[in-house]
């Protein structure tokens, strides 16, 4: 069932972020790094998260499927990264009253904590990806990822810890963590209230670079 986007499933998804006790990824080599988790509205009203194909012309991971952010620069605060990186990439400009709260860390294979902060991104904005950046950008209803096939798990023979993969119908694909395990822990903490963890769920290999 789609879910609206209005006034009650924002103060429902800032209750749940709220209450939830967020874990921090610890590392002295690991890089801090932040994505934007945001949600908008379409134009039937429907509540949906905003996801980018990255462009094949990028140096890491070109053509992945991922959420808007990067490097935390110095001084800067995850929030800030994730604005920052979400106007630059999609154009998108957000109040720093747009920040509902954060997600657990998680730390990628190549290194990376990645910070995930979610945000009320408004009701069907207008966005202008960077060319050089982004190959494409969707607006996905919040509604296909409750679908029950949802999550996909798998082992590898390269780690003791499962893949985590969700796939996403409107896409045509899978998506898979750090990509995935932040859209996952969006679904069960922020919209559901439910304190589940993702830190332990793997990536394929193709993303450990």
């Amino acid at each position: 069932m789609a879910r609206r986007f209005d006034v009650a499933l924002r103060e429902s998804v800032a209750a749940n972020l709220a209450r939830f006790e967020r874990r921090a990824a610890e590392g002295p080599t690991l890089v801090r790094a932040a994505v934007a988790a945001t949600l908008v509205g379409d134009a039937d009203g429907r509540a949906c998260f905003l996801i980018t194909r990255r462009s094949s012309r990028l140096r890491d991971h070109p053509g992945q499927w991922a959420l808007p952010g990067g490097r935390v620069d110095p001084g800067e605060s995850a929030e800030e990264t994730a604005l920052r990186e979400l106007h630059e990439e999609l154009g998108l400009a957000l109040p720093d009253d747009a920040v509902l709260g954060r997600l657990d860390d998680y730390a990628t294979r190549s290194g990376f904590a990645i910070t995930p902060v979610v945000f009320w991104g408004g009701a069907v904005p207008t966005l202008v990806p960077s060319p050089d950046e982004v190959e494409a950008v969707y607006v996905v209803p919040v509604a296909d990822l409750d679908r029950p096939e949802i999550p996909q798990l798998r082992a590898i023979p390269e780690s003791d810890r499962p893949v985590l993969s969700l796939p996403i119908p409107m896409l045509g694909t899978s998506i898979h963590a750090p990509t995935a395990a932040v859209l996952f822990q969006l679904r069960e903490v922020a919209i559901h209230g439910r304190a589940t963890r993702v830190a332990h769920y793997e990536q394929p290999t193709f993303a450990w670079r």
